[in-house]
């Protein structure tokens, strides 16, 4: 895709086509993330949300060497300003990161859009219900009652342990 989308920006005779990109792959009970851009991914555990990606823009550089507040960060004049992208480079550069995944464990994939219209309380709020095809539909609705000022998709996985509570001969160790 990287390179498609180098070719077509050349053969358009554009600067740039882009696009940002999270893929979550989960086995057994570990999953990795890959990502390059400021689309999320976030983990629902134990009622508590955690953003698994760290966004590759200029703001959250500048936050992180402590010039601008999280607060700053949201007006920014760079708010929308990506340092990573799938067609960005002849180099795709995508960040990784291996976790373990615990039963009834949600994961939140979305666009800017969602993040950039809610906030994370707000998220958690929708996730608590449990139910991956209602929270992704409210989380599209609120960011689209909020303006929807970029691209607004959202996907919610939710990670079942089919054998937790299996103690049958076939799995004696479970």
């Amino acid at each position: 895709v990287n390179r498609a989308l180098l070719a077509e920006a050349a053969r358009r005779q554009v600067r740039r086509i882009g696009s940002t990109v999270v893929v979550l792959m989960a086995c057994e009970r570990f999953c990795g993330c890959l990502w390059a851009g400021d689309s999320r991914i976030y983990l629902y555990r134990d009622a508590h949300l955690t953003q698994l990606t760290r966004d590759h823009s200029r703001v959250e550089e500048l936050k992180a060497r402590g010039l601008i507040t999280a607060e700053e960060a949201l007006h920014h004049p760079a708010h929308n300003t990506i340092t990573r992208a799938v067609g960005a480079n002849a180099a795709l550069e995508l960040e990784q990161a291996w976790m373990e995944v615990a039963d009834g464990d949600m994961f939140l994939l979305c666009s800017d859009g969602i993040s950039n219209e809610l906030r994370d309380p707000e998220i958690a709020g929708f996730l608590a219900c449990g139910d991956c095809e209602l929270a992704t539909q409210a989380l599209v609705t609120a960011a689209l009652e909020r303006g929807g000022h970029d691209n607004i998709s959202a996907v919610v996985v939710r990670a079942e342990d089919l054998y937790l509570n299996d103690k049958t001969m076939v799995n004696p160790a479970l």
